[in-house]
């Protein structure tokens, strides 16, 4: 019997590092265990005390279950630490399941991390600028292409700052592409421009340049692709003005160098250029209203089901945009 709770904490903003984490994670308790009931949940739409019921009984169909608990920093209550607590508890003593815990963040809940195994903690930093270069130009190498380093800046200036967007990025110039073909500055910007798919993260971009008609433009894309879930947008943007904030505190301490930055999960010339320009366009004051208000309209968007989702999110942006975060006292159209 393991003396060590089936239980991994993976925190951090290098998304493919910590995916990749999570996956060998999940393929040696497939060799410990046999087969897997592999379920991935989100904290915004899952319940602790869910969660947990699913990881205590057993499944009719598989050897174990293997659960991935995303958005573990808003863990934080008494009472689903203590459900925690339990399951590691019957785990220890015989259980058949895996919990692992990931966020976005750099650290969760202190009492919650209390509850890992410290060999089983692991944070995923960004990269820094020169090893993003390496990757890309790595990654074309095994692909039978070359590239040019004006076209790895394009890359890393418009692709996602960490290794899983990069990853996905780079992967269509080898379907566009012959191999031997040495991938141009024109190549990346035509390829990628026309290519690029809307986010939360390319919604925050327009956010900052505020753009309203970008920005409604990018909300009518994701709303229209068969994997768009609202909720997912407003943890995305939550992500992204916590960020905000965070960059709000350095700056009332004088701390804004790049090591700090880095430490709060900003980094690269093109994530601190935009923070700088969310920073003149909201205040602390504002970046923490904004934090509000996508609570609440994520509250309703759970609340109100999908009719009502287009309004509402519409409402949010005109706020964000118009009003700095503050609810608007009637409907706005327009």
């Amino acid at each position: 019997m393991s003396t060590t709770a089936p239980l991994w904490l993976f925190t951090g903003p290098e998304f493919g590092e910590r995916n990749a984490a999570v996956e060998q994670t999940r393929a040696a308790a497939q060799k410990e265990s046999g087969n897997l009931d592999c379920h991935s949940l989100y904290a915004q739409e899952t319940p602790v005390a869910e969660a947990v019921s699913l990881l205590m009984n057993g499944s009719l169909f598989a050897d174990a279950r293997f659960v991935v608990y995303r958005n573990a920093e808003l863990i934080k209550k008494k009472e689903d630490l203590e459900l925690i607590a339990e399951w590691i508890a019957s785990s220890l003593s015989g259980g058949s399941s895996y919990l692992v815990l990931v966020s976005d963040e750099i650290g969760v809940d202190k009492k919650l991390e209390a509850l890992v195994p410290k060999d089983r903690k692991r944070i995923f930093w960004e990269m820094f600028d020169n090893r993003k270069e390496q990757w890309v130009v790595d990654f074309f190498r095994k692909e039978g292409l070359s590239v040019e380093g004006e076209a790895v800046s394009a890359i890393l200036e418009l692709v996602e700052n960490n290794t899983e967007a990069l990853k996905t990025a780079c992967s269509r110039f080898s379907l566009f592409f012959p191999r031997g073909h040495r991938v141009t500055e024109e190549d990346a910007l035509s390829l990628l421009e026309h290519n690029r798919e809307e986010s939360a993260f390319t919604l925050f971009d327009a956010l900052v340049a505020g753009d309203l008609e970008a920005s409604l433009g990018i909300w009518k894309k994701i709303s229209l692709s068969k994997d768009s879930s609202p909720v997912q947008l407003m943890a995305g943007l939550t992500w992204c003005f916590r960020k905000l904030a965070d960059w709000h505190r350095l700056a009332a301490a004088g701390t804004t160098d790049d090591f700090s930055l880095k430490k709060a999960g900003i980094s690269g010339k093109r994530q601190i250029d935009q923070y700088r320009s969310a920073a003149r366009r909201w205040d602390a004051e504002a970046a923490f209203r904004i934090l509000s208000l996508i609570a609440e309209t994520d509250r309703l968007l759970r609340a109100d089901g999908t009719p009502l989702q287009g309004v509402q999110t519409e409402l949010f942006i005109y706020s964000v945009l118009r009003l700095g975060g503050r609810a608007p006292a009637a409907p706005v159209y327009g």
